[in-house]
């Protein structure tokens, strides 16, 4: 019995371990003292932060630096839209930095240039296919006589096309992105809110069960941890809940 128990234990900390690697801290800061502040007090809790465009001109790439030289990884989400030699340039920079994730729009010569630049390096390009603080009116608006899914899963097979690493989606398309590209991507989904969580400016929410449930391979998380009382005790409570959606 005492052997059951420990090994029991042990399962328990490998999936918790294995939750916590898939949480990603979105630092949505306008000043670089609020994010260190937060990595500081989040600690050994969390291991992934994505430094957005609110940090950019704020030091936000040397703030990415140093959380490297931390030892934590790095998702640098600023969406890149330009010529393909700028992309391309940008990419391999981004690369040099050794940033974990980057994010690139989903046009077929960007992401092509994004997959040169990136080279043979480890970082991982992600698509952003439709942003989760949009619905089927803000696609209308831009001319898509689609519905979002359906414009997800176009570009989704676009990234694979263009031999991208994965895709930014929600949650609510993930098992059919999966379904379409023979689970060749990789799935990372913000817009997460935890159940009675206020859903903020996000349009396609998921809670973390759902979206481990749903197949995301990450789930990128700000306000609900960022804004909470004791944010370490937030990251907690939603690693614990992812950790049980991958036990079952």
């Amino acid at each position: 019995m005492a052997g059951a128990a420990a090994l029991r234990r042990r399962f328990d900390s490998d999936v918790i371990e294995e939750a916590r690697e898939k949480l990603i801290v979105a630092l949505d800061y306008w000043d670089i003292k609020d994010a260190i502040k937060l990595v500081k007090d989040l600690g050994d809790e969390v291991s992934f932060y994505k430094v957005g465009l609110g940090l950019q001109l704020a030091g936000g790439d040397s703030f990415a630096k140093e959380l490297i030289q931390q030892g934590k990884r790095v998702f640098l989400d600023y969406k890149y839209l330009d010529i393909e030699e700028t992309i391309k340039s940008a990419v391999k920079r981004a690369a040099e930095l050794k940033i974990d994730f980057l994010t690139v729009h989903g046009v077929a010569g960007i992401l092509k240039a994004a997959v040169e630049g990136r080279g043979s390096s480890s970082l991982k390009i992600l698509c952003v296919t439709v942003l989760t603080s949009m619905d089927a009116e803000d696609i209308k608006e831009m001319g898509f006589q689609c519905n979002v899914e359906e414009l997800v899963l176009a570009r989704a097979k676009k990234a694979l096309d263009a031999g991208v690493d994965g895709v930014i989606a929600s949650a609510r398309e993930a098992a059919e992105i999966r379904k379409q590209t023979n689970n060749k991507l990789m799935i990372v989904s913000p817009g997460i809110r935890p159940q009675n969580s206020a859903p903020d400016d996000q349009k396609r929410v998921a809670t973390p069960s759902e979206a481990i449930h749903a197949g995301a391979d990450y789930l990128v998380i700000g306000r609900p941890i960022t804004q909470a009382a004791d944010p370490k005790q937030a990251a907690k409570d939603i690693i614990s809940e992812m950790a049980a959606a991958l036990a079952d």
